[in-house]
C-alpha cells in the first residue's frame, strides 16, 4: 500500500508547489500594482507655456489618470529645478526621471542628435513621425543616446516654423551680414555661414534680449508662441518660410534605471501618454497658429514678409554642406544621415503626387506662397 501511495504523494507535493508559485506570482503582481512612483520632469520651456510647455502638463495628467495615481509626474519649467539647457544632464544623472526638450540643444554632447530635431529643408512633422516610427529613425535615436543612460521617445512637433523676427527689413543676403540672431541647431550653423553671428539662449530669455538690442533677430516657433512671448513688441518684421526648421520634433528623455523600475503596465501607460502628446502638441499648433498670425498682422501691425529668393537659395546651398559635414562626423552619424536621406527621398516622391499636388489643386491659382 505504501508503494502505491508514493506517486500520489509526489503528485500532491508537485501540485502544492505549483499552487504556491501561482500565489507568489499573484502576490508579486499585486505588490507591483500597489507600488507608487513619484517622478520629476524637467523641461526646456517656461512653465505652462502654450503648446510645447502644456504638452508635459497634459502628459502628467494623463499618466496620473491612467495609472490611478500610481505614477505621478511633477513638471518643472526651465530654471525651476535646472536650467533649460541642462535637462539632458539632469535626466542622465538621475536628478529627474523624465525630461522634455529638443535634441539639437545637445549637439555638444552628441552632434548627430540634431538630425532628430530639425534639418534645414528636410522632412516636416508628418514625414518625421513616419521615419521615426516606420523607417528605423527611433532605433537610431536610442542608439545615439545609449552611452548616456537615457531612452528617448518622440513627444510632440511644432510643424513648419516661421523664418524669424528681424529689427530691419531683409531684402538680400547682404542685409544679414553682421546681424546677431538667436537660432539653434543646424539652421544656426547655416546662418553663421551667411554672415550672421549666432547666439543660443532658452526661450525665456528671447524677448528681453531682442528688446534690449543684445540680439537683432530671433526665431522661436511660430505665431502661437511668438504672440505669447510678445515678440511683436521688440521687432517689426516677421519672415516666412521657416526653411531652417520644417518642424522641430520634441523629445521625452527617460532615465533608463528609473524606467526599468516601473512595472510593465506603468511602462506601457507612460509610452501611451507620450504618444498622445506627440500628436496633441502638433494639433494644437495647427489649430492656433493662423488665429495668432491674424492677431499679429491685423491688431499689432506686424510686417509679414517672405524671405527673398536669393536668401533661400544661399541657405539651401549652405544647408547641403552643413548636413553633409555632420553626416561625416561619426560612423553613427553617417548611418543616421543615410537613413534620413533615403526616407526623405522616398516620401518626397509620393508627396509630390499626393500632398503637394493636392495643395496646388486646392487653390485655384495653384501657388499660394506669395
Amino acid at each position: 500500500m505504501k508503494a502505491k501511495t508514493l506517486p500520489v504523494a509526489i503528485a500532491m507535493t508537485t501540485a502544492l508547489s505549483a499552487s504556491l508559485l501561482v500565489v507568489s506570482s499573484f502576490d508579486n503582481q499585486a505588490q507591483a500594482q500597489e507600488d507608487e512612483f513619484r517622478w520629476k520632469m524637467v523641461t526646456s520651456w517656461p512653465k505652462n507655456f502654450p503648446g510645447v510647455g502644456q504638452g508635459p502638463e497634459r502628459l502628467s495628467q494623463l499618466v496620473d489618470e491612467m495609472s490611478d495615481g500610481r505614477l505621478t509626474i511633477e513638471v518643472f519649467g526651465a530654471g525651476q529645478l535646472v536650467p533649460g539647457f541642462e535637462v539632458f544632464d539632469a535626466v542622465s544623472d538621475g536628478t529627474a526621471e523624465l525630461g522634455h526638450s529638443a535634441s539639437y540643444y545637445w549637439k555638444g554632447k552628441a552632434p548627430a542628435a540634431q538630425f532628430f530635431a530639425a534639418v534645414p529643408f528636410g522632412m516636416n512633422a508628418q514625414e518625421m513621425n513616419a521615419w521615426l516610427s516606420y523607417g528605423g529613425g527611433m532605433e537610431l535615436w536610442n542608439e545615439l543616446y545609449d552611452d548616456f543612460g537615457v531612452d528617448v521617445m518622440v513627444a510632440g512637433a511644432s510643424g513648419v516654423q516661421m523664418g524669424g523676427w528681424y529689427n530691419k527689413e531683409i531684402n538680400s543676403v547682404a542685409d544679414l551680414d553682421g546681424l546677431k540672431m538667436r537660432m539653434p541647431g543646424l539652421g544656426g550653423e547655416v546662418m553663421s555661414r551667411m554672415g550672421v553671428a549666432i547666439v543660443n539662449m532658452p526661450g525665456g530669455e528671447i524677448f528681453t534680449s531682442l528688446q534690449s538690442g543684445a540680439i537683432d533677430a530671433t526665431e522661436w516657433i511660430g505665431p502661437y508662441n511668438d504672440l505669447a512671448f510678445g515678440l511683436h513688441q521688440a521687432a517689426d518684421y516677421y519672415y516666412y518660410p521657416g526653411w531652417h526648421e520644417p518642424t522641430v520634433m520634441f523629445e521625452a528623455i527617460v532615465n533608463e534605471e528609473a524606467f526599468a523600475e516601473l512595472p510593465a503596465d506603468l511602462q506601457a501607460i507612460l509610452r501611451t501618454a507620450i504618444s498622445d502628446i506627440n500628436q496633441s502638441v502638433l494639433d494644437e499648433y495647427t489649430a492656433r497658429n493662423n488665429d495668432a498670425l491674424e492677431t499679429l498682422v491685423n491688431e499689432h501691425d506686424v510686417e509679414l514678409r517672405r524671405i527673398p529668393d536669393d536668401v533661400l537659395a544661399q541657405a539651401r546651398e549652405h544647408s547641403q554642406d552643413v548636413v553633409a559635414e555632420l553626416a561625416e562626423s561619426s560612423e553613427l552619424a553617417t548611418r543616421i544621415y543615410d537613413s534620413y536621406q533615403a526616407f526623405q527621398e522616398k516620401v518626397e516622391d509620393y508627396h509630390a503626387i499626393s500632398e503637394q499636388a493636392y495643395y496646388n489643386a486646392r487653390s485655384p491659382e495653384g501657388d499660394t506662397s506669395e
